[in-house]
Order: C-alpha cells, then structure tokens, then sequence
C-alpha cells in the first residue's frame, strides 16, 4: 500500500524550440511575379540595331517558318524569326510606311511616301505590281486574311481602296474619313469587311458589297488613331490614339466595351498575341499588346479587362508585332532599333543539344544494361526520380540552428541574452528578443538589472533605431521606461549623459520630420479633392 503512494517518476518532454523573429517583418521591394508575368518575361531580348532610322511597321508571316518584315527608311527587310538575323533587303526609291504579308506567306505589299504600292515575291524578291492611284502619301496596307486577290490601303489624301491586285486597278474607292487614314485592318473571319482609323478621330466598318460604297458603322475614339485591329473573334475591335486604348462591340453596334489609360504618351501601335502556354489558366488565351512613346510595352487581358505585364524600353517605340507559333515578339523603336524578344521552345532545345550532328544523321542513343544485384547503380535506382502529383511525400525535418541569444532564452538567462543580442549588429535580432521577453514578463526586470557599460549598449540602440517606423511602437515605450527607471545611474555617468544627448537629438530631428511632412500634407490634400472632382 505505501508503495501505491509513492509519486511516480513523469516523463518531462521539451517542446521544440525555434530561433525568436520579429513579429512585423518588412515586406518584399518587388512582388513575387504572376505566372502570366514570368510568361512575358520569358522572351530572351535581342537588339537589331543595324537599322537608320524608325520602325513604322513590322508584320508576321503567317505560314511556318514565321518570317517577319520591318520597315525603315527607304528599305524593306525580311528577318529570320529563328536566328533574327535579316534574309533579305528590298530597296525602294521613298521612305517605306507599311507592309503586309499575303495569306500563304509567298507574297508581301510594301507601300510609300509617294503613294505608290508594290507587290513582290518573297523569296526572289522580284516585284510584280505596281498600283498606283494615292494621290498623297498611303499610310498602310494590308492583305484580308481569308482573300489572295485584293488589298486595302489608305492615306494622307484620306480616301481608303480596295484594290484587285492581279489587274493593278482599283475596285473601290470609299470616301468619308476628313483627314489621314492612318490603319486598318481586315476582319478574320469575311475577306471583305475591314476596319479603317484616321485622325479625324473616327473609325468606320467598311463592306464592298455595300452599294452605297458608304461605311456600315462608325464609332469616335475621341483622339487621333494611330492603330486599329480585329480581335480573333471577328465581332469586335480595338483602337488606339491618344494615350488611350479602346475596345468596340460592332456586334452590338459600336458599342464602346472599355477604355485602358495605362501608357502615358501616345499610344502609337496594337497588335494581338496568345499565351503559348500547354497549361494553367492562362494558356492558349489572347491578350493585346501595345507600345507607346513613353518606351511601355503593356500586356492587356481583355476578358478581365487589366494589364497582367508591363515593360519599359530605353526608347520610343513606334510598332510590335507576335508570331502566330507564340515564340517571337518583336518591337520597332524610333531610333532604328529592333527590340526582338525569342522565347526558348522545345524545338529550341532539340537542336542546342543535338548541335551539328543533323548533318551527320540521327545517332542512336546507347542501350543501358539492366540491373542487377551486383551492380552498383542497383541500390541507388529511383533515388533520382520526381514525385508525381498524387503522391505523399514526407519531408526530411530540417536541424534548426539557434544563435547564441536564442540559446541562452533557450535556458532562461534573459539579461544575457539581452547584452549578447546588443552586442550584435542586427536590430530586427534586437526586438524579436525584446517581444519575446515582453511575452515572459522579464524585459523590465532584465533593464533594472543591467550595470553601466550594458546600458550603454541599450541607451545607444535605442538612439539608433527608436525613432524608425516598424519599432517606434515597442522602442519609444521602453525608451520613457529606461529613463524612469534607471534616471539616478544616468545623472552619475558622464557616458550615459552623452547617449542621451543624442537620444534627446533625433527625438527632435523626428518631430520635426514629421511636422514638415504634416504641412506638404495639408498642401498637397486641397488640390488631390479638386483633381478628384475632375
């Protein structure tokens, strides 16, 4: 029986013990990226700077291989969207405004300063037409998407042509922009309706098969535009002018579906680009891409109607085009410099590593013997391999390597932990140990305890940090604490006197911060209601 009285030894279990952090961490400069932004960004950038002068235009070839022509000066070029070296050069006798590539790829219109537009073969170069009936400069040309035979053009004598190419002359003329017709575009799913933008502000629908010849819907961006482009769909377009970028519902008769002011200058080209991701929510959807004069290229998710990426160019830029295989994007610039943007695919992969072994013929690759228990690579087989999704995995624990202060909080030695954190260099240490030991109860009893060289240390962290935003709320309090209670020890040592001398210094060099910061307020408030009231 007295046995059965006898108190039993209890097992006594630590709790797992981690290094102390302070409770408000400052947040990151930079916000981790989207994955649409790690998608854009993705485009290993290259310059072609061998150009002289402005980029106004840059078109796609939509069959593969996926050439594009820019143009500059008084020359066409025709790059390599694999390498972006140039293939080819066309001369002409004025400067170059636009061109269009023909919907099988084997033909490209260019078109001039001096109104003249000329079709050539894209792989000899050779010039087949000649159509000239613009009695100003013709600002753009384009090729329907779904039509071999027929171009549309327009330009500064504001008349828009429909042209029938094989036999030079022109089919229609359609009159009712008031100044330059500066873009178009043709509609993706009718070869022909098109889309014209002029500097009058407006942009007019257009079908030949209108007797009338008269446009079939109108819409006023409100400023000059620049660019005009059919979204894939058909049944909508987007404009851009001014520092501003619009989307129209023609379906629902021009209706205006919303405005972007993201750019900052003139918004001076469009242009529509897929996600080419295989997967995530994103993948295979449209966006638009625009540049402006302010050197932004600006990524715009027009179903979530936002901006998902932006990046800033050292220059103004005038013209961008995307690859239909979502590999390539390129951007002309106002000072004769391509910025071209090549993202890496798997095709890309295949010949980095296969080198220049195709001439050679496909090499196959060496039969690896099966394994057995002899074999060394037997007992470490699967040790490489990733886990897929349904798979549990469990975590190796990681050993948590302590400080010395955490250490000695660790054993309950509170001042030493203190004097040994002071001692370092690292205030966000500093504070994490001063909350931990407001959370026990022993920080005061710890300062009182302190003799006169390990309050100095305190009395000098204090002077340093008390007065920064993130640990003003915890220093400031226990600074007025410090000071109550250890006021007889300061008065007696001509060091502590120094500490608070600087201590009572940027106290006032703080409030007087703060006092100016109060007055650029009440100055700045007056004029942020009237700009909101605008």
């Amino acid at each position: 029986m007295a046995d059965l009285l006898v108190e039993q030894p209890r097992e006594i279990t630590i709790s797992k013990t981690f290094p102390t952090k302070p409770k408000l961490k400052t947040k990151a400069k930079t916000p981790s990226k989207s994955p649409e932004s790690k998608y854009w960004s993705s485009f290993k950038s290259h310059q072609i700077s061998n150009l002289i002068s402005s980029i106004p235009s840059i078109d796609f070839s939509p069959i593969s291989p996926h050439q594009f022509s820019a143009t500059n000066s008084a020359s066409l070029t025709l790059f390599s969207s694999q390498t972006l070296s140039p293939n080819s050069t066309i001369s002409f006798s004025d400067v170059v405004t636009s061109c269009s590539f023909r919907c099988d790829g084997s033909l490209i219109a260019a078109s001039d300063l001096s109104g003249l537009i000329r079709v050539f073969d894209v792989k000899t170069r050779t010039p087949l037409r000649r159509l000239k009936s613009h009695a100003r400069p013709v600002r753009f040309v384009k090729y329907p998407l779904l039509d071999k035979l027929h171009l549309v053009s327009g330009g500064d004598d504001s008349v828009v042509k429909y042209w029938d190419v094989a036999g030079e002359s022109v089919v229609s003329d359609l009159y009712g922009h008031r100044d330059y017709a500066r873009c178009g575009d043709c509609s993706p799913i009718n070869g022909e309706i098109f889309v014209t933008g002029s500097y009058d502000h407006t942009v007019k629908l257009w079908d030949v098969r209108v007797d009338s010849k008269e446009s079939v819907i109108e819409v006023n961006h409100g400023k000059p535009v620049e660019d005009v482009i059919f979204l894939p769909s058909g049944g909508m377009v987007a404009t851009a002018g001014g520092n501003s970028l619009k989307i129209w519902d023609l379906i629902g008769g021009g209706k205006m579906v919303y405005s972007m002011e993201s750019h900052n200058k003139t918004v001076t080209s469009i242009c529509v680009g897929k996600v080419g991701k295989e997967s995530g929510e994103e993948a295979l959807q449209y966006r638009i891409l625009s540049v402006a004069l302010d050197g932004y290229m600006k990524v715009f998710d027009y179903a979530k109607m936002k901006v998902t990426h932006s990046m800033r160019f050292p220059a103004p830029l005038m013209s961008i085009g995307f690859s239909p295989d979502c590999m390539t994007r390129v951007i002309g610039s106002s000072n004769g410099i391509i910025f071209a943007g090549r993202r890496k695919g798997k095709e890309d992969v295949g010949e980095s590593k296969s080198g220049n072994f195709w001439a050679l013929g496909s090499a196959e690759e060496p039969q690896r013997r099966a394994l057995r228990p002899t074999y060394f690579r037997y007992f470490h087989r699967s040790q490489g391999e990733k886990p897929n999704e349904g798979d549990h995995l469990i975590m190796r624990p990681k050993k948590v390597k302590l400080s010395e202060h955490d250490k000695l909080l660790k054993k309950f030695r509170h001042k030493e932990a203190l004097v040994s954190v002071l001692s370092g260099k690292n205030p966000e240490n500093v504070v994490a140990v001063m909350e931990e030991m407001v959370a026990r109860r022993k920080l005061l009893k710890c300062v009182v305890n302190l003799d006169e060289e390990e309050l100095g240390l305190l009395l000098g962290f204090l002077h340093k940090h008390s007065t920064m935003p993130r640990h003003s709320g915890l220093l400031m309090g226990l600074t007025k604490k410090v000071l109550e209670m250890r006021a007889d020890d300061i008065r007696a040592s001509d060091a502590l006197k120094s500490h608070i001398r600087n201590l009572k210094r940027s106290v006032d060099e703080e409030i007087r911060i703060q006092h100016s910061l109060q007055e650029i307020q009440g100055i700045i408030s007056p004029l942020l209601r009237i700009a909101g009231r605008r």
